[in-house]
């Protein structure tokens, strides 16, 4: 049975995985948090939480509101910079036999590139997500994801900063997630990764006041499932690129239902908060519905639905 699918077949390197199922950012650390629950090497591949070139601390409190079939996260980035990152985090990933993929924000497009450049060439690190897509921070993030020119602007910057495989992980909150994919995918993006959070909020009745510290944030979790999985579909067939797919995955019918829709790879988040080896469930749950299906090669899942 053949798992591995590869997310950058036009990049000289590529980024080839074992297996389709990824971590998504935000929500399993750097990895290491989890490494004493399960074999985290079994998976794809790790996708580390969003890098700042410095240490950020974060929103205010409150941050995380649960809501019907969903998450509210601020966050807001807090992360201990890229420095820290190149120091303590990459030489662990670089005894890994799983590809670590290095989330980055900035607030500016030259914030992006330093950052592009400073983890070009570090062992233990063999890709960047370059999160132009968060909607809880107040500089930079999803402003640059909503247009397709400051998106590519970005996109552009990155590329010329890095011998990395880039994916570019994409914002719902815009007016037409297809031309933004386009825009990025010929400004030098390897990948797609789609969708971010959907932008929301929740009141307390009763101090009749935002429930988040920072007011809104991001909606994640099974709610936003049929909404990722209709933009993964159309994104999917309208560029030439890989995808992967994020958005309220959390079993294997649910990340079977979006390489069926024509995403190459899926990335578990929400799901890894509740159940720490959800990641791995789904990896058990993939290969158990090929093996009952008679399917020996995962990329003759990708994209079915479509045909």
């Amino acid at each position: 049975m053949n798992l591995s699918v590869q997310l950058a077949p036009k990049h000289h390197r590529g980024l080839l995985l074992a297996n389709p199922v990824v971590t998504a950012s935000g929500t399993f650390g750097y990895g290491t948090e989890y490494s004493h629950l399960f074999d985290v090497e079994r998976l794809g591949a790790i996708v580390t939480k969003g890098t700042t070139l410095e240490p950020r601390d974060g929103n205010a409190q409150p941050r995380l509101v649960e809501t019907a079939g969903g998450l509210l996260n601020s966050i807001g980035l807090q992360n201990i910079g890229a420095r820290a990152l190149i120091k303590e985090r990459a030489p662990i990933w670089a005894n890994w036999r799983v590809p670590v993929v290095v989330n980055i924000a900035g607030e500016t497009v030259s914030d992006y590139a330093k950052l592009a450049s400073m983890l070009d060439g570090v062992a233990g690190i063999s890709g960047l997500e370059v999160n132009i897509s968060c909607p809880n921070i107040k500089a930079g993030g999803a402003e640059f994801g909503a247009e397709p020119a400051s998106a590519a602007k970005v996109t552009a910057a990155v590329r010329a900063a890095t011998s990395l495989p880039l994916l570019v992980k994409l914002t719902p909150n815009t007016g037409d997630i297809v031309e933004v994919a386009i825009a990025v995918a010929r400004a030098g993006a390897d990948g797609l990764s789609l969708i971010n959070t959907l932008e929301g909020m929740a009141i307390d009745i009763n101090r009749r006041r935002p429930l988040l510290g920072s007011v809104t944030g991001g909606l994640s979790g099974p709610a936003v499932k049929p909404v990722a999985l209709a933009m993964v579909y159309e994104v999917a067939g309208s560029v030439g690129l890989p995808v992967v797919g994020c958005g309220g995955i959390a079993t294997s019918s649910d990340a079977i239902e979006f390489i069926m829709a024509g995403a190459s790879a899926v990335q578990v988040g929400t799901a890894s908060l509740v159940n720490p080896r959800a990641a791995l469930d789904v990896l058990e749950g993939i290969e158990g519905f090929m093996a009952e299906e008679g399917i020996g090669d995962i990329n003759n899942l990708i994209g079915v639905a479509r045909r």
